[in-house]
């Protein structure tokens, strides 16, 4: 350390300093403030000082002390080793010196056990024949403490020949063969314990007490099974038959007992009884609801509390249910049979009928499930899968008994309205409705599954109900004769398609809340399907009926615009008293149905006598007002006719019929004005014609202007498409009954 130069660099600090500090005339003034700032700091700097070298040197010295200390103790451990040195030298001639006392300790040690065991040993046949008599009267802790002895004194022999250094293999060989007696002995009395324990149910209502000995005898075991483990740690040496693990082998024994209960109560198969399962079943819930609570009641009284017999026991009837209950699915189940086993797997064994019971009453989640979830799974779909068939043989079997009884020379039935119907759609949703109930019986999930099955199945009878329909109508239309009351069956399928939809609506009610979420929107869109399905077929048995109506009249509507119909009423009189006595058959339609004939009805007889307009049979130019007269006429006429569905066009059930049927009977009359009207307001006739009904086509309306005999075709198209051009585009998407009306393209050639 250069003295000099660290004086040097203090003063130039120093001198920085006081330049910093002086730097104007008036801090002179201050000179002595300073002075005595600096003093006090560099008094307070050299305290600090002087305290860091005294802690330094105060450690020094009890460093140094420490190493005079540790100094002194390594010279005493040197003296003390080489003490040690001198002693151990002499040992090795000190066992020589002993070595004779040793082994004259060891012949002592063997002589100690041989006096102690001499007794047993002399007297090993008569213990064992005394030990085997006793067990075979029953008195077991006599017959164990024999045993126990006879145990020990083998055992202490084995020992102390195992700790000769080179002990004889004969003499071990020797010894076991003199007490092999003993080795059958435990054996005949672990036997007797698990017949004991194998009865333990039955045994400890009436003698706990032979219980309780079977238990003591195992604790005893388990004790001598660990002191024998425990002395194999430190010598090396293991008694014949240690350990034996009774304590493991009476569980097992239990759990035996548990198996052969659980299966020894089926007295029946399903050969000799259909109602096999239901009674096994119960059976076996009553048998288990009684052994559990004498396990609770009466078996835990008997067994220590660190068996925890008790959980024991719950234990092995849930293990052994379960897999018995496999081994029944694994036998296959029939019809119902998946109902039973669901029904008691789901609701009756976790349910107040066995777990939840007041004399068990155990959570089950601490039992785990009966059932693996894979299981379950297979059999809800093997219950499905056996409902599905089950459906399809009743539903076929079903429509083929309708389609018999459409051909009988009966009347259908009908309700206290009057309204004809068949039994068949109400038998389906019966059988629906029996499976839902039982399914809901077991989960609502299993619920959902059969509900979306029965709304399928329904929908697909309403196909079969549809092919049968229509082989019906084919049939019937080749010879009208075979099928003598067809109008009245095809009015009870009508009413048969309205009732599908009422109960599918019905079924809605009561069950759509049960559904789970995961079901719930494809229930909702099964619903929609058969709702779509019967009305779709409703609409289409309605066509058939009215086509046998409208086969008989085809040939007065084409008598319609004729020379003949000119002068005669005939053709419209005849076709209306002819429907007015179907409609007299259509009165056993249920309301809403009939309503939906008669506008269907409207629609055909307005769509048939305006196309007979349209099939040019008439030149009117001379006539014109006279039959458009006669056309008002008869359009009033048929008005008349179809008023009690008129009547009711703003009901509720209207919402449903095409838009198509909106004023249809008054279109012949729209279209005599058209063709009564003078040729001056022809336009203004036509213009108001096309706002009311939109979708008029040019052609029609071209032939139309045609048939007036007053325009030429040329002049007719002509006025009809400027019209038709400057007419309001926002009606065209609306349509009416022109819609459904096809010009001939003939007309105009």
């Amino acid at each position: 350390m250069n003295i000099e130069l660290l004086q040097e660099e203090a003063m130039a600090s120093a001198a920085v300093s006081l330049s910093a500090m002086l730097q104007r005339p008036d801090q002179l003034e201050k000179v002595e403030q300073y002075r005595q700032r600096v003093t006090r700091k560099k008094t307070s700097v050299e305290a600090m000082l002087k305290t860091a070298v005294q802690s330094q040197l105060d450690g020094v010295i009890s460093g140094l002390q420490q190493l005079q200390s540790a100094l002194v103790d390594i010279v005493d451990i040197r003296q003390r080793l080489h003490e040690i040195e001198e002693c151990v030298v002499a040992i090795p001639s000190l066992c020589d010196s002993v070595k004779n006392v040793r082994e004259e300790h060891v012949v002592y040690s063997q002589y100690a056990v041989a006096m102690e065991n001499l007794k047993h040993i002399f007297t090993v046949p008569e213990s064992v024949d005394k030990t085997r008599q006793w067990i075979s009267e029953g008195k077991l802790l006599h017959a164990h403490q024999s045993l126990t002895d006879l145990e020990n004194s083998r055992d202490d022999l084995l020992y102390e020949l195992h700790r000769l250094p080179n002990h004889s293999l004969q003499d071990k060989q020797m010894l076991k063969a003199y007490f092999s007696g003993v080795q059958q002995l435990s054996e005949q009395l672990g036997k007797q314990l698990w017949l004991l324990l194998g009865r333990s149910l039955n045994t400890v209502r009436k003698e706990p007490q032979v219980i309780v000995t079977a238990v003591r005898i195992i604790e005893r075991e388990e004790r001598a099974d660990a002191y024998a483990v425990q002395r194999q740690k430190q010598s090396g040496f293991l008694p014949p038959g240690r350990p034996k693990k009774w304590k493991a082998r009476a569980l097992e024994v239990l759990s035996d007992a548990v198996v052969e209960r659980i299966e020894g109560n089926q007295f029946e198969e399903r050969g000799d009884n259909k109602m096999w399962l239901v009674r096994h079943l119960e059976v076996t819930r009553m048998l288990i609801i009684e052994d559990l609570r004498v396990v609770k009641t009466l078996c835990a009284p008997c067994f220590p509390p660190h068996w925890d017999i008790v959980n024991q026991f719950f234990q092995k009837y849930h293990m052994s249910i379960s897999k018995h209950l496999e081994e029944v699915i694994a036998a296959g189940l029939i019809g119902n049979e998946f109902v039973t086993l669901l029904s008691w797997v789901l609701q009756t064994y976790p349910g107040p009928e066995l777990l939840r019971h007041v004399d068990i009453n155990i959570e089950p989640s601490s039992l785990g499930p009966i059932l693996s979830d894979d299981t379950i799974e297979k059999l809800f779909q093997a219950y499905i899968s056996n409902m599905a068939s089950n459906y399809n043989d009743w539903m076929q079997k079903t429509v083929d008994a309708e389609a018999r009884d459409w051909r009988r020379p009966v009347v259908p039935e009908s309700d206290g309205d009057g309204h004809y119907h068949t039994e068949s759609i109400v038998i389906i949703f019966q059988m629906v409705e029996q499976n839902l109930s039982v399914s809901r019986t077991i989960s609502d999930g299993l619920m959902t599954r059969a509900l979306i099955l029965g709304l399928e199945q329904i929908t697909q009878y309403g196909e079969m109900y549809r092919e049968a329909i229509n082989l019906f109508k084919n049939k019937h239309f080749e010879d009208r004769s075979q099928v003598p009351y067809f109008t009245h069956y095809m009015i009870a399928i009508i009413n048969n398609c309205l009732h599908a939809m009422e109960l599918a609506q019905e079924m809605k009610t009561r069950n759509g809340s049960r559904c789970d979420q995961s079901g719930s929107s494809a229930v909702l869109n099964k619903f929609e399907n058969l709702a779509v399905t019967y009305d779709g077929l409703r609409n289409e048995a309605a066509g058939i009926l009215l086509d046998e109506a409208f086969l008989d009249l085809e040939p007065h509507f084409q008598d319609l615009l004729t020379r003949k119909w000119v002068v005669s009423t005939v053709p419209v009189d005849t076709i209306c008293a002819t429907l007015e006595d179907y409609f007299q058959d259509y009165m056993h339609l249920k309301p809403r149905n009939f309503e939906y004939v008669i506008r269907q009805a409207e629609i055909c007889i307005t769509r048939k006598y305006i196309s007979s307009i349209f099939q040019k049979k008439l030149s009117l130019k001379e006539e014109r007002r006279e039959v458009a007269e006669k056309i008002i006429q008869e359009a009033g006429q048929i008005e008349a006719l179809l008023a009690p569905a008129l009547l009711s066009r703003n009901s509720p059930s209207d919402a449903s019929n095409s838009k198509a049927t909106e004023d249809a009977s008054k279109a012949i009359s729209a279209l005599a004005e058209v063709i009564k009207c003078d040729s001056e307001i022809i336009t203004l006739e036509l213009i108001n014609f096309i706002k009311k009904y939109p979708d008029v086509s040019q052609d029609q309306l071209t032939y139309l202007l045609s048939l007036r005999g007053d325009f030429g075709r040329l002049e007719a198209r002509q006025r009809v498409t400027d019209l038709l051009s400057s007419s309001s585009k926002d009606e065209v998407a609306r349509s009416t009954i022109f819609s459904l009306i096809i010009v001939p393209s003939s007309i105009f050639s």
